[in-house]
């Protein structure tokens, strides 16, 4: 049986600090989203209308990228950049999730794999109804916030070195 080599110089403890800073960037990019969801709640747009979910998409980017633009300002880690690894798997739980959801009358019925997550997450006017509706918040919104927050922190790395 052949030893195997660890290369680093990190300690467990190390480690475990950088875990915790990853799992605090993330939690900041799903409130930096929080603060433009609940925007949108309170303006109460009408939720027939694209224009505000399209804006809602963009903004869902562009302010947890300000976060963690400023969030590299505060506290300066190579660890908030990679919190967009945070936004695609989730994007891919939830991708494995819809594809496990039954289609039905009015649920994307006869959809394929591709049907069903083009329309629940990407889809604006006619999405395919699974997973109540909520296909945009939960599987594009959420995981876009994330990468944006991961962007903007490399943004401001790339500015600093």
């Amino acid at each position: 049986m052949e030893a195997v080599e660890i290369r680093g110089t990190k300690t467990t403890k190390d480690l475990l600090e950088d875990a915790g800073w990853f799992l605090g960037h993330t939690v900041a990019a799903v409130l930096a989203f929080t603060i433009v969801f609940l925007t949108f709640t309170i303006a109460q747009p009408n939720p027939d209308s694209s224009t505000p979910k399209l804006l809602c998409t963009a903004l869902s980017l562009f302010i947890p990228m300000i976060a963690g633009f400023f969030s590299h300002v505060l506290h300066r880690d190579s660890i908030a950049g990679n919190v967009w690894i945070s936004g695609l798997l989730t994007f891919g739980v939830v991708c494995v999730h819809v594809l496990d959801l039954p289609t039905g009358s009015g649920l994307c019925d006869g959809c394929g794999a591709l049907d069903k997550l083009t329309r629940t997450f990407f889809t604006i006017d006619h999405n395919s109804g699974l997973m109540a509706g909520d296909g945009l918040l939960i599987g594009a919104w959420i995981p876009l916030s994330m990468i944006g927050y991961g962007i903007g922190a490399k943004i401001r790395a790339a500015l600093v070195s």
